[in-house]
């Protein structure tokens, strides 16, 4: 499922990689730029964790003039005169007015690295909203963007993935150069498809899918398990015989009644019994006072 992702995001998409301490999803960003321009398509990066020259090493084989960075890292907060772009300027109207600058006549990919920044400066329903809001509004064809999943709760964590149409959950492998991919796709039909793959990163940051763990197939069981039965030393028998079944389905339950049963019950004939009481002279019994023989 990694390569088909890689080929390219249903339009309207949001791809969340999430990543954590132990792994870093960078370099498969940096896989997924690569091959978005090679598929010859305008990208605009927001650029807050690292800076422009770190996120281009290893894009120097890629049509980099098709690339549009947007520095956050040097000033994110705007405390200088002219900062190039700031956490606040990520809404609606600005990041519209951002991609249109660009000539080219397609929508552009916007890449958010890393979404975690922007999370830590702006409400969550703030985000989320941003995000619908990019989604529908047809400025971009696609949103990439990288989250690193520890430095939030996990209601915020899933909020954002709840938004998004794939999420790529990225650990480190057995070997010290693979990594392990949980993936989790949406159609628009509302289909739900999860995946597992172990991938490793070449130097021009081509993805290679080593192997598929979940084809591996769950794992048998032991025969001496098979062949084990847990009612073999039992010393009562736990299955019926066919005699037995049969005479178990003639048997007349009580609480289930006859219609003769029914008619006698609910009828009441001549010869019927009554329950009559009369008070005693020794019962005190007062109308006024039911519990008046109760020592309250």
């Amino acid at each position: 499922m990694l390569p088909e992702l890689l080929q390219g995001i249903d339009a309207g998409g949001i791809l969340i990689i999430q990543d954590s301490v132990s792994y870093s999803g960078r370099h498969l960003l940096k896989s997924f730029i690569n091959a978005a321009l090679n598929r010859e398509e305008t990208v605009h990066v927001l650029g807050f964790d690292v800076s422009e020259e770190e996120l281009k090493d290893g894009l120097k084989g890629s049509p980099i003039q098709r690339l549009h960075f947007h520095d956050a890292y040097t000033d994110p907060l705007g405390w200088t005169d002219h900062p190039a772009f700031t956490v606040h300027q990520f809404c609606l109207e600005e990041l519209t007015s951002l991609v249109k600058h660009t000539s080219h006549p397609k929508p552009p990919i916007l890449v958010i690295d890393s979404l975690s920044w922007i999370l830590r400066h702006l409400s969550p329903p703030a985000v989320c909203r941003t995000l619908q809001q990019l989604r529908k509004g047809g400025a971009v064809r696609a949103i990439i963007s990288l989250l690193h999943a520890d430095m939030h709760q996990r209601g915020t964590v899933g909020s954002i993935c709840h938004l998004a149409s794939s999420v790529i959950t990225v650990a480190p492998g057995m070997k010290g150069d693979e990594a392990v991919a949980k993936i989790t796709k949406r159609s628009k039909s509302g289909k739900v498809v999860q995946d597992e793959e172990i991938f490793s990163i070449k130097d021009d940051l081509t993805v290679i899918v080593q192997s598929k763990p979940s084809q591996l197939g769950p794992k048998s069981a032991d025969p001496e398990e098979q062949e084990t039965d847990p009612t073999a030393n039992l010393t009562f028998n736990l299955r019926l015989s066919d005699t037995e079944r049969e005479a178990k389905e003639k048997l007349a339950l009580p609480f289930v009644f006859s219609k003769d049963k029914k008619r006698a019950l609910l009828h009441s004939g001549p010869g019927s019994g009554r329950i009559l009481y009369e008070p005693d002279a020794n019962d005190d019994y007062d109308q006024e006072d039911p519990d008046d023989d109760l020592d309250v």
